[in-house]
């Protein structure tokens, strides 16, 4: 018996090394990229001063989004977020390259940045914000006794 136990147990070993690494393997960051951001290369055909916004088209490509006045300017944003589990993903890495135009449609400024450069930017928020932040449900409760009008109960103006 003591034979089969022996043999038993570097198996085992094995099979507990094997599920502690597979389960190391298992937890890996997954990185995800977003957008688009033109390469310095490209970002070297575009002249200030003599290409338009036609000819910008044309050399880097369609904008990720573009000012709201129409001769604000293009900007393409880049993102790299790092998801680790279960943590909150968190971003990574994020370019900007923004182009400006004039009055003409002439470019008059390129410029490129990043999170080295300030703070992250939420490009996308999905989230409504409530005015009623500080109070709990018996202070609104409460709060709301003296501000009954009869007047304003449908139907009775009868």
């Amino acid at each position: 018996m003591s034979k089969v136990m022996n043999k038993l147990k570097p198996a085992s070993k094995a099979l507990a090394c094997g599920v502690v690494l597979s389960g190391l393997l298992a937890c890996s960051p997954v990185i995800k990229h977003h957008g688009y951001v033109p390469t310095p290369h490209e970002l070297a055909e575009v002249k200030v001063g003599v290409d338009t916004r036609d000819t910008v088209l044309e050399a880097i490509g369609a904008p990720s989004a573009a000012g709201v006045l129409r001769d604000s300017g293009f900007y393409y944003v880049s993102s790299e977020v790092r998801h680790f589990g279960p943590k909150r993903p968190k971003v990574i890495s994020r370019e900007l390259v923004a182009v400006s135009f004039d009055q003409r449609g002439v470019v008059s400024n390129i410029e490129r940045f990043g999170l080295e450069d300030g703070y992250v930017i939420v490009l996308d928020r999905r989230v409504t914000d409530s005015s009623v932040q500080d109070k709990g449900f018996l202070r609104q409760l409460l709060g709301n006794i003296g501000n009954f009008n009869p007047a304003n109960i449908p139907g009775a103006n009868n």
